[in-house]
């Protein structure tokens, strides 16, 4: 693998604000405590923080996210939206889609969505994404969104269970793209995308994207809320990002969180 370089990220990305502002650290404890720090500072829109070693990563829920040295893409993006709060979700839409992209050109294989943010291989989990948001009711601070790509992580070093659920890039496709290309990559799709939620009909377009992808629609799915948990068939994605369930008497649920499992995918249902 190679190394991360602030320099080459830089000379492959192609835009205006995202990684433009970017520090990349050989260990951190989490990309998105420290992308939290800078957002409080006053960091501009579009900063970066990538990492070739997290000790500290999280996902979604508090739960540890293993991220190696070496092995994979741990960044976090300071998105300063403009817009109110309740369209904030639709950054973990386009950070998903982005990620897709990018590997798809990296490697020829795209990889499908399991609602609302984890990217799937193989039926297993490549990339987690986390989306950390301040805001009150009417406007939005900032949005932290942080990516863990596996790119060259192999079976025998995710540790127990997590060998089941978990895969890399190269696992799935044999190739190991170049890290410092896959996050300008990411990162160009990211900011073209984010740019095209503010144009006429630009949403509709990325959630048609999104549907496409979205392995989750179309199947029975369990889940699991903090109060309740029940299964239904995923139908649909709303205007703001929820998922669209029909409960086995007809009537229709839109979800906004809870933990959504899919039969045949590794470790869920």
């Amino acid at each position: 693998m190679t190394d991360l370089d602030r320099q080459v990220i830089s000379d492959w990305l192609d835009t205006r604000a995202f990684g433009r502002n970017i520090e990349v650290h050989e260990t951190i404890g989490s990309t998105n405590k420290r992308a939290r720090d800078l957002a409080l500072a006053g960091a501009p829109n579009g900063t970066v923080v990538v990492a070739d070693e997290q000790v500290d990563g999280r996902g979604r829920r508090g739960r540890s996210w293993l991220s190696p040295k070496g092995t994979g893409i741990w960044m976090s993006v300071v998105i300063r939206p403009g817009f109110e709060a309740s369209l904030a979700p639709r950054i973990t839409v386009i950070a998903a889609l982005s990620v897709s992209e990018a590997v798809y050109v990296a490697t020829g294989c795209r990889p499908s969505i399991k609602w609302p943010n984890d990217l799937i291989m193989g039926n297993k989990k490549v990339c987690g994404i986390l989306t950390e948001i301040k805001a009150d009711d009417s406007y939005t601070d900032y949005v932290i969104a942080g990516i863990g790509l596996n790119v060259s992580t192999r079976t025998d070093q995710f540790p127990g269970d997590l060998a089941m659920s978990a895969t890399s890039i190269y696992e799935e496709t044999g190739t190991l793209p170049d890290r410092n290309r896959l996050i300008a990559d990411i990162l160009n799709s990211f900011e073209y995308m984010y740019e095209s939620l503010t144009q006429p009909g630009g949403f509709d377009r990325l959630r048609m994207q999104y549907r496409d992808l979205c392995l989750t629609l179309g199947r029975r799915v369990r889940i699991s809320g903090v109060n309740e948990e029940f299964e239904a068939i995923a139908k649909d994605i709303s205007d703001d990002c929820a998922l669209v369930v029909e409960l086995d008497d007809g009537t229709k649920r839109e979800i906004l969180s809870g933990d959504v499992s899919i039969r045949g995918i590794a470790g869920y249902i």
